[in-house]
C-alpha cells in the first residue's frame, strides 16, 4: 500500500523533482531510488512566518507498487442522438457542466446562449475596454463560458458539500487545464487559458450529439398546464450582418425539460419570469468598490519580505469585519491582476477583476463590498421582488452619469475615500478605460459608503500597509451575486410551481463562482435524470 506523507517544502523546492523525492523518501523511510511514483494530493502555501513554505500531502509508491490513474470521465460518454432532450439556457459553467452531466446520463443537451463563442467574444471585450462600447449580449458577463471565462478563472470554492468538487476539476483537466488544479488549495486557470478549456467543452458536447447555439436570446417560455415545454429565442443580429427587416427571426426550442442557467446579470430573464407569472424572490446581495494596490506592496505585507522571490506566487489576501450589523469583506481578490469594465448595458459602470494564468500584472485588486439586505431597501420596496435589482441598477447608472459618458472609472485614493475628500490626482492603475477623481463619498448610497469607509479603516489596522495613498478605490463592484432568486424544490431541484423548469447556478441564486456553479449544473442534471419521464 502507498504511504501518505506530509512534507514541508521551501518555495524553490515545490516544483523540484529531486528535492520532492528526497524529502518524500525521508518521510517514508525509503531511499529515493525505491520510490516508483509520487502523487500530490494537496498543496498549500503557508506564509504565516517570515519564511513561506509549501505544505504538501503526497502519496508515495514503493518500488513494487504501481500507481493506477483514475480512468477518464469522458471515456464513459456515448452518443445521445435520438435521446430525450433538455434545453439549457446559458453557456456558463452551470450550463456547460449540466450539459456534460446529461451526456454522461444519456440525455441530449441543447445549449442556447445570447452571447458569442469565446473567440468571437474578444472583439466585444476590446470594444468596451478601448472605446467604451457595451454590447448588451456579448461582454464580460454574457457569452460562452459566462463571467468566469474572461474574469480570472479562480476555482476555489467553500461549497464542498454541495457536490463533487474533484469531478468538476477533473473535467476541466480533461479539457485542457493543468493537472495542478487537482491538488492546489486555491486552484486557478487564468483568463488567457480558460477560453481554450471552455471551447474544448463545447467540442465534447457536440461530439457526443449535444448542440450549442450562440446568438439566441430567450424572449418567451412555452408553458402549458403548469409545465414548461420549451423556450422561444430571438436571433441576436451581429454588427456586420445586414438587416432585412425590423423583425428578428424567432425559433421555438421544444424539450422534455428546461434548465435556466443564465448567470447573475440576465435581468430580462427575471422580468420575463415575473411577467409569465412564474414565482421569483428578491434576495440579499453585496455591493461596493474595487480596491487596487501595487502588487509588490501586497507581496511585502503578506510575505514579510522587501521583494518577492521568483518561486513565490503573487500574494493575495482575504479580509472581513463587522460594521454595525453588516459584514464588509473582500471579494474575488485578484493578485497580479487587472480591473475590467463589466457593464452589461450602455449607461452603467460596473467593474470586476481578472488575472492571467501567470498573475504577473504589477497590480493587485479586490472587491471590497458590504451586504445589502431587505431592511436596507425600505425606499425600494415599491419595486416588489425587483427591489434589490432596481437598487443595484440605480447605483450603476448613477456612477455612469457622474462621468463623461465613457467607461472611465470613478475613483479616489484610499485615504481620501476614507476621509471623504477629493483626490487631486490618482496613482497608476491597470484599468484600461482609465480613472478619474470622483466624489464617491457622495455618489454611493450613504449606508454603503459609511460601511465601506469604516470597514476599509479597520482593514488598514488589520493588514499593516493596506492603508496607503498608492491604492485606488474604484466604483462600482456590484455584480457579486444575483439580487433575485428563482425558487426550486430542495429535493427535485425543480421550480415548485412549473413542471420541468430547473433553475440553476449563480443566476438562480444557488452558486457563487465557477466551481459551485459547475457542481450545481451537475446536480440539476442528475435531478432531471431521476424524473421517470426522462429515464
Amino acid at each position: 500500500m502507498p504511504q501518505i506523507v506530509e512534507l514541508v517544502l521551501l518555495p524553490g523546492e515545490r516544483h523540484d523533482e529531486t528535492a520532492l523525492r528526497q524529502k518524500a523518501a525521508r518521510q517514508a523511510a525509503l531511499r529515493p531510488d525505491q520510490i516508483s511514483y509520487i502523487e500530490i494530493l494537496k498543496s498549500s502555501l503557508d506564509a504565516r512566518s517570515r519564511q513561506p513554505v509549501y505544505r504538501v500531502r503526497a502519496e508515495v509508491y514503493g518500488a513494487h507498487e504501481i500507481f493506477t490513474p483514475e480512468p477518464a470521465i469522458l471515456s464513459g460518454f456515448k452518443p445521445v442522438d435520438g435521446k430525450k432532450k433538455v434545453v439549457i439556457v446559458g453557456a456558463g459553467p452551470a450550463g456547460y457542466f449540466a450539459a456534460l452531466e446529461l451526456l454522461e446520463l444519456g440525455i441530449k443537451p441543447i445549449v442556447l446562449d445570447r452571447g458569442k463563442d469565446a473567440q468571437a467574444r474578444r472583439r466585444d471585450l476590446r470594444a468596451i475596454q478601448q472605446f467604451g462600447i457595451v454590447n448588451p449580449h456579448s461582454n464580460y458577463c454574457f457569452g460562452e463560458g459566462g463571467a468566469g471565462t474572461y474574469s480570472d478563472g479562480k476555482l476555489y470554492t467553500r461549497s464542498v458539500k454541495r457536490g463533487d468538487v474533484r469531478k468538476a476539476l477533473r473535467l476541466l483537466v480533461e479539457h485542457g487545464a493543468k493537472s495542478d488544479i487537482l491538488s492546489e488549495a486555491h486552484p486557478h486557470i487564468g483568463s488567457n487559458k480558460l477560453p481554450g478549456v471552455v471551447q474544448n467543452i463545447r467540442t465534447t458536447i457536440e461530439r457526443y450529439g449535444g448542440e450549442v447555439h450562440f446568438g439566441q436570446c430567450v424572449t418567451d417560455f412555452i408553458l402549458k398546464k403548469g409545465g414548461i415545454l420549451g423556450v422561444v429565442t430571438e436571433k441576436v443580429r451581429l454588427a456586420d450582418e445586414p438587416t432585412t427587416n425590423n423583425q428578428q427571426p424567432t425559433t421555438e426550442w421544444l424539450a422534455d425539460a428546461v434548465i435556466l442557467a443564465t448567470g447573475h446579470s440576465a435581468r430580462d430573464i427575471y422580468r420575463l419570469l415575473h411577467a409569465k407569472g412564474i414565482r421569483i424572490e428578491s434576495k440579499p446581495f453585496a455591493l461596493g468598490v474595487r480596491v487596487e494596490h501595487p502588487q509588490p506592496l501586497i507581496d511585502s505585507i503578506q510575505y514579510k519580505q522587501n521583494q518577492r522571490v521568483d518561486d513565490l506566487p503573487a500574494a493575495s489576501y482575504s479580509l472581513v469585519c463587522q460594521v454595525g450589523q453588516r459584514g464588509v469583506f473582500s471579494f474575488c481578490m485578484c493578485p497580479g491582476g487587472l480591473i475590467v469594465p463589466s457593464a452589461t448595458a450602455p449607461g452603467e459602470i460596473v467593474v470586476n477583476g481578472m488575472s492571467m494564468s501567470r498573475r504577473d500584472s504589477p497590480f493587485a485588486n479586490s472587491g471590497i463590498v458590504t451586504s445589502v439586505e431587505a431592511d436596507d431597501l425600505a425606499d425600494w420596496q415599491k419595486h416588489g421582488v425587483f427591489a434589490a435589482m432596481e437598487f443595484q441598477s440605480h447605483v450603476e447608472r448613477l456612477l455612469f452619469q457622474a462621468g463623461d459618458g465613457s467607461q472611465k472609472g470613478p475613483s479616489l485614493r484610499l485615504p481620501d475615500f476614507i476621509q471623504g475628500k477629493m483626490s487631486a490626482d490618482l496613482p497608476p492603475s491597470s484599468y484600461i478605460p482609465g480613472l478619474y477623481p470622483a466624489p464617491l463619498f457622495e455618489l454611493l448610497p450613504p449606508f454603503i459608503y459609511k460601511r465601506l469607509r469604516d470597514g476599509l479603516a479597520q482593514f488598514g489596522k488589520t493588514m499593516r500597509g493596506f492603508y496607503t495613498a498608492e491604492a485606488n478605490v474604484v466604483a462600482t463592484e456590484s455584480r457579486t451575486s444575483a439580487p433575485v432568486r428563482i425558487p426550486r424544490d430542495p429535493a427535485t431541484l425543480m421550480h415548485p410551481e412549473v413542471q420541468g423548469l430547473f433553475p440553476c447556478g449563480e443566476g438562480a441564486g444557488y452558486a457563487g463562482g465557477i466551481i459551485s456553479a459547475a457542481m450545481d449544473g451537475q446536480n440539476v442534471a442528475r435531478g432531471i435524470y431521476v424524473i421517470a419521464a426522462l429515464r
